[in-house]
Order: structure tokens, then sequence, then C-alpha cells
């Protein structure tokens, strides 16, 4: 009875401890957006710039008898978010091979896993964009669309590999030598044994590369792609509006991976082991 009370009290202990600390990351985030937000407004007084937020929403919808109609700015949102959910399932599914190849007994398997390492890991994801749709492109019959996925699933798939080996290798070697006693093959126990302990392990170093594959997609506008970087790149050709659209495209680059990270909070929330 009093272990119950003990475990109870200390339950309840944690519960207000995680309300404190969400409630003081959130003072600080508030005190932080506020401090860049005096910052920005001081230095544009000190170059005298005439701020004009008022034509920002023309860019991101208009209302009409139809309905909502998206502009340019959510346009080129969704062709980013395409671009970086084909590539975030792709890069997963590489780095799973790379890692899986990199630790199998295969001599030929390893040395083609670190050959595709090192060449993502040491180049510019630039440099790879550009040989992948000017080089590979006319060769495999690529568009602009499938190159930049597949540059960026190849670029962040290094990564990837790296931090799911990582989790792989901490799963006790005693249960993966049970699954084999029990008849398991390598494919079940990978599945049944090994993943699912590994994902609550590199869950959030997943996250940080995820955060990354968005912020990196927008190097996909310089092969001509229409998305929220080169849209906003157009919108400032045309508009001369340089502070307010760089500002709300940072605003929704912001918004896309503050989603992701709570998304992933929660999954972590419910996989924590009791």
């Amino acid at each position: 009875m009093k272990a119950h009370h003990t475990s109870e009290a200390s339950g309840q202990t944690r519960q207000g401890y995680g309300r404190r600390s969400h409630a003081a990351a959130l003072l600080q985030f508030g005190l932080l957006f506020a401090g860049l937000s005096w910052l920005i407004v001081k230095s544009a007084d000190s170059i005298g710039y005439n701020w004009q937020w008022y034509r920002i929403p023309r860019y991101l919808f208009t209302i009409s008898d139809g309905g909502m109609i998206a502009g340019p700015l959510l346009e080129g949102l969704k062709i980013t978010l395409t671009i970086s959910l084909a590539g975030l399932c792709f890069a997963l599914i590489i780095g799973l091979v790379t890692a899986v190849l990199r630790l199998s007994d295969s001599f030929v398997g390893r040395g083609l896993a670190i050959l595709y390492l090192e060449i993502s890991r040491n180049t510019p994801l630039l440099i790879q964009i550009f040989f992948i749709y000017f080089v590979l492109g006319p060769t495999l019959g690529l568009e602009r669309m499938p190159a930049a996925i597949l540059a960026l699933s190849l670029f962040e798939g290094a990564y990837t590999s790296e931090i799911l080996r990582a989790g792989i290798q901490s799963v006790p070697r005693g249960q993966i030598e049970a699954a084999h006693s029990l008849g398991l093959t390598p494919f079940a126990t990978y599945r049944h044994i090994i993943l699912p302990q590994a994902l609550r392990t590199v869950l959030p170093p997943l996250t940080s590369q995820a955060i990354s594959l968005v912020k990196d997609s927008a190097l996909v506008s310089t092969i001509a792609i229409y998305d929220l970087t080169m849209q906003a790149q157009m919108i400032i050709a045309e508009t001369y509006l340089t502070f307010e659209i760089w500002f709300t495209v940072a605003a929704m680059y912001f918004a896309i991976t503050l989603l992701l990270s709570l998304v992933v909070g929660f999954l972590e929330k419910r996989l924590k082991l009791p």
C-alpha cells in the first residue's frame, strides 16, 4: 500500500515537473520572439525601410466567389511539402538498407555501403542535385521533380543510415541471439525484435534529420522547381518586398518544422517504455 502511494506521488511529481518545464519553454520562446521582433524593427528603422505587410496576404491566398484560391506562396509550400515527404520516405528506406549492409557479413555489401556514405557525406548537396539532374537526368529520363527527390533522398539517406545503425547496435546482443535460437529469420528478427526497440532510440536524431531535409529542400529551386523558395524569389523580383517575403517564408518553414517536432514528441511519449 505504501509503495502504491509512493509511486502515485512520484507520478504526480513528474507530471508537475513536466508542466513547469513546458511553461518555462513557452516563456523562453516568447521572450526570444519578442527580442527578435524588437531587433528587426530597430534594424528596419535604422535603414529607413518602408514595411508593406498589407501586400503579403494576396501572395498567400485570395478569396473569391468560388472560395479560397491559393496564392504563389501556398502553391510553393505544397511543392516543398511534396518533395520533403517523398524525400523523407525514400531516405528512410535507403538509410535502413545501408545500415543493414554496414552491419552485414558481406564484404561487398559493406564496401558498397561505405562507398555510398563517403560520397554522399563528403560532397555538397547542391553539387549532387546538379549532377543528378544535368548528368544522370538525361540518361535516366528524370524530370526536375524526380531528380530533386532522388538527390535529397540519397543525401539525407546517408545520414539517416548512421542514425539507424547506431539504433540497431543499441539493441542488446542477447535479444538477437535469443531470436535466432527461436528460429526467427533475419527479416523477422529485424521486424519484431530490433527495429521496434531501435525506433525509440533514434526518434530524436531522426527528427533533426527530417527538419534538415525540409530546410535543404530549398536548394531544389536551383533547378527551376517552383517550391516555396523559388516562388519567394519570383515575388521579390517583381515587388521588391524583400524583408516581408523572406520573413513570411521563414515563418512558414518554422511552422512546418515546429509541427514536425510536436508530432514526433507525441510519438516519443507513446513509444516510451513504462
